[in-house]
């Protein structure tokens, strides 16, 4: 028994050390690209990437610990011997996965991922482009660690011993052992016990974006990215040119002078706060007579208030990507989740570091969450603060610390940043305000609703500090909602109200306050912030100027498999799976402004 659960551990262990041996022969191969990485930032690409190489082992090992419980009730040497194959046929396919990504890398600049399967498709136009010396020198890579693989777990192999017929009582204690064992590899699966579960953005920790790469798993990449996959070409509704031209009417005149100029100058300090499900619905709630969001309703008056928002999508993930790229959202799908694509779209953060500023993003839970660390990395974030690199004397909730104990140290953070005499671009994530509504007050019996107005006095206590610094009359303090909640409980997920979002400008860099009653898109919040800095963004093809000439007034968002279309006439919702729409008085051409959007959505994807 003890050499069978003996065979097991030391599989696991040596496929893991295996696996991490992969990330020096990355770093000497492209040397280059590391060359001005510290010595820790080195050893970082090995110690990140150990979670998702024990990911890894732990699918490597999970047909032998079958195999292995197995043989406890049917003693036969067969099952040795399947081990054996599976061994081979793994090892096989790890090595071929490292050798491809080590060539391709090149030419990529992102991990091995199922992008690979197209040029499969047309096998003699992809062997077409690869040169002999390259082919010849990625067998060999293959080869060589296949072979030490296949002999270091071969020896291994050996240990295991099927069970020779056994009392009852042993069987069953075995199985017991085993099954334990079975829980633990799930867990390394899975990675871990935390709610991120194992993806390519968590080993991501350095601004060389090289250093991350490295430091994946290229089998764990590659599976990964087929396993999420989804059909691109599902919302093909027209021709291409007849999508271009419908597309480019919808978006109207890119890089005009607005029309309204809301800043007293173009290069103030930029705040943005997200706030987590921070939609109208609830913020708007009065109870009892009281405000469950007071000091926001307070600030609206002090602010730009952007009355006609709408929410892009119904996730956290979507709605950052919404904000930051001025991405539209897919119904059925996430970009985000897709690093190789994500890393490629605009950003906020990228347009305002290439004029000077600097570029933060703070956060109380985990960044590895759908891949975000990757996406915030990737798009022009000099600094990310997450979970990982906080400790305070403060209890965590199931997704990190409370808001008040981050707002505290964001607080601080941006005190320093505007003593560097530096424009900053720093952006909170709020927290406290997602389910399961764990804060520590009790002003309303509702938990979600008295987790809005702790958000809310949270962010508030962001704003008074920065109105009592000497950085305010430079400021640019701007608070959007990632997506909304579902409330007043009941409600569909395509309805309007379901993705209303608030949105406010304030600071002492706002000229005066106002009220916009334009209606547009989360999305929109990019294009729009850019054009008043006086910068191009004509990058953010998807991200309309609210201000711009003749531009077409509407809010646009996707929910599972739908889309809808707001103006002030109305709205049109529209079943993507029932092909019908599902609002009163729909507009035929809103079903065509948004089949167009929704489109050019997969098209730009499909080209990332």
């Amino acid at each position: 028994m003890w050499r069978n659960l003996l065979f097991i551990l030391l599989l696991f262990g040596a496929v893991t050390v295996l696996s991490a041996l992969q990330k020096p022969v990355f770093l000497l191969w492209y040397a280059e690209l590391v060359a001005d990485a510290e010595v820790a930032e080195l050893w970082g690409v090995i110690s990140h990437g150990l979670s998702l190489d024990m990911t890894m082992a732990g699918y490597f090992c999970a047909l032998p610990l079958l195999f292995v419980l197995l043989s406890v009730w049917a003693p036969h040497r067969i099952w040795k011997s399947l081990c054996r194959w599976w061994i081979y046929l793994a090892s096989a396919f790890v090595a071929v996965s490292f050798a491809l990504n080590l060539g391709l890398y090149e030419y990529w600049r992102f991990p091995l991922d199922g992008s690979i399967l197209q040029y499969l498709a047309t096998p003699k136009e992809a062997m077409a482009s690869v040169t002999l010396q390259m082919f010849v020198v990625q067998s060999v890579v293959a080869v060589v660690y296949f072979a030490v693989m296949v002999l270091m777990c071969s020896k291994i192999v050996d240990i295991f011993e099927p069970e020779k017929r056994t009392k009852w009582g042993r069987k069953l204690i075995q199985s017991l052992l085993l099954i334990l064992f079975l829980g633990l590899d799930f867990l390394a699966i899975r990675g871990g016990v935390t709610t991120a579960v194992a993806n390519v953005s968590k080993v991501y920790f350095s601004e060389n974006i090289a250093l991350n790469h490295a430091a994946v798993n290229p089998t764990f990449s590659f599976i990964s990215s087929i396993s999420s996959g989804d059909d691109l070409n599902r919302y093909d509704y027209f021709d291409a040119e007849i999508c271009a031209d419908n597309f480019a009417q919808i978006m109207g005149q890119s890089g005009a002078e607005p029309t309204v100029q809301l800043l007293k100058n173009q290069r103030p300090n930029i705040v943005l706060i997200i706030a987590e499900s921070f939609g109208r619905s609830t913020i708007d709630e009065v109870v009892g007579g009281r405000n469950v969001a007071p000091e926001f309703q307070r600030l609206k008056g002090e602010s730009v208030w952007f009355e006609n928002v709408i929410a892009s999508s119904f996730r956290t993930d979507r709605g950052v990507l919404a904000t930051l790229s001025g991405f539209c959202s897919q119904p059925t799908m996430s970009v985000m989740k897709y690093p190789q694509k994500a890393s490629r779209l605009p950003s906020v953060a990228g347009a305002l570091r290439s004029v000077g500023y600097s570029t933060s993003y703070i956060h109380g839970g985990d960044l590895n969450f759908t891949d975000m660390a990757g996406y915030l990395y990737a798009t022009g974030f000099d600094k990310l603060v997450a979970l990982k690199d906080l400790s305070f004397d403060a209890p965590t909730s199931k997704w990190g610390y409370a808001d008040d104990v981050v707002s505290d140290y964001f607080i601080d953070f941006i005190e320093q940043k505007g003593a560097e005499g530096r424009p900053y671009f720093a952006v909170w994530q709020t927290l406290s305000s997602h389910e399961p509504f764990d804060v520590p007050i009790a002003e309303f019996e509702d938990k979600m609703l008295n987790s809005m107005h702790f958000a809310d006095s949270c962010i508030a206590k962001v704003i008074g500090a920065l109105q009592q610094s000497a950085q305010w009359d430079n400021t640019l303090v701007i608070v959007v909602a990632d997506h909304a909640y579902l409330y007043p409980y009941g409600i569909a997920a395509s309805a309007v109200g379901r993705h209303r979002i608030p949105m406010l400008w304030l600071g002492g860099a706002i000229k005066e306050p106002t009220v916009v009653d334009a209606y547009c898109s989360q999305s929109d919040l990019a294009a729009t912030l850019l054009s008043q800095l006086g910068l191009d963004y004509s990058r953010f093809t998807m991200s309309r100027d609210i201000f711009a000439p003749a531009a077409e007034q509407f809010g646009y968002y996707t929910f599972n498999n739908g889309f809808g279309v707001v103006k002030s006439s109305g709205a049109t919702i529209y079943d993507c799976t029932t092909e019908q729409t599902i609002s009163d008085n729909p507009s035929a051409e809103d079903v065509t402004t948004g089949k167009t959007l929704l489109q050019t959505t997969y098209s730009i994807i499909k080209e990332l």
